[in-house]
């Protein structure tokens, strides 16, 4: 019922031309796959060389962050209308390393998750607690806030077509990872959220991704899940055949 997603976060990585080479590596390996949805999203400087290079493939293209404002005095940032214009279909909202390094909130979060969806771009939502957070029993707790603080305001239509990526930040480039039953668990309540805030039937068909070390060797396990509905890969996105491993999960 739910298409899975398997979406590589390239992060601060990939000039143009390792971008480009990238994609001739990957291409190839995840052509012919049609029950994955894949994603890809490098930095803003390298988005518009890529849909040439994409063209012919079921790869999307993504941004990795998003301004609220179409236009104005606003330095350094980009607005949902460039992003299209650049080729972007999706864009990573909230990611942790955005809310611990650039003072992102779940009220800026949500004016992003907004915008994007009032500018045709497909956001994918990120959450997740720190081990902090996880040790003193307030995972619920904080999901809860996050998904209720990005999504509020949005009415069950506006919502559907948001990807939630559930990324426990202590999972997040430390090459530990949720177990099975840790991620189930979580993926499970976020789903009870959103039933709560918008329906069962919306809840029944969000897709809920995995992110935090997500390897070629721990992705079946985690897609084994009921509620796990595919992958935010990070720094195994950065390798062809890596990626393309997890993008072939079920074979």
């Amino acid at each position: 019922m739910r298409k899975p997603v398997i979406a590589g976060n390239w992060k601060l990585y990939k000039t143009k031309d390792e971008a480009l080479a990238l994609i001739e590596e990957l291409a190839p390996l995840v052509a012919g796959v049609d029950n994955v949805e894949v994603v890809v999203a490098p930095v803003f400087t390298v988005l518009p060389s890529l849909p040439s290079a994409l063209a012919g493939t079921s790869i999307s293209l993504a941004a990795q962050d998003v301004f609220w404002e179409e236009e104005g005095a606003f330095t350094g940032e980009v607005s949902p209308r460039m992003l299209l214009d650049a080729g972007a279909s999706h864009v990573i909202i909230g990611h942790s390393e955005r809310r611990q390094y650039f003072g992102e909130t779940d009220q800026t979060v949500n004016k992003k998750i907004k915008a994007a969806l009032k500018g045709a771009l497909v956001p994918i939502f990120c959450i997740g607690e720190t081990l902090e957070a996880r040790e003193a029993g307030d995972t619920f707790k904080v999901l809860e806030r996050q998904v209720r603080g990005g999504l509020e305001g949005l009415t069950e239509p506006q919502f559907a077509p948001v990807i939630i990526a559930y990324e426990p930040v202590w999972a997040i480039g430390t090459g530990k990872v949720a177990t099975d039953e840790q991620a189930q668990e979580a993926h499970a309540f976020i789903r009870g959220v959103v039933a709560k805030m918008f329906g069962q039937a919306a809840a029944d068909k969000v897709r809920i991704l995995y992110g935090g070390s997500v390897k070629p060797d721990n992705v079946k396990g985690l897609m084994s899940c009921t509620d796990i509905d595919g992958a935010l890969v990070g720094g195994a996105s950065l390798k062809g055949a890596s990626f393309a491993s997890i993008v072939r999960f079920g074979e």
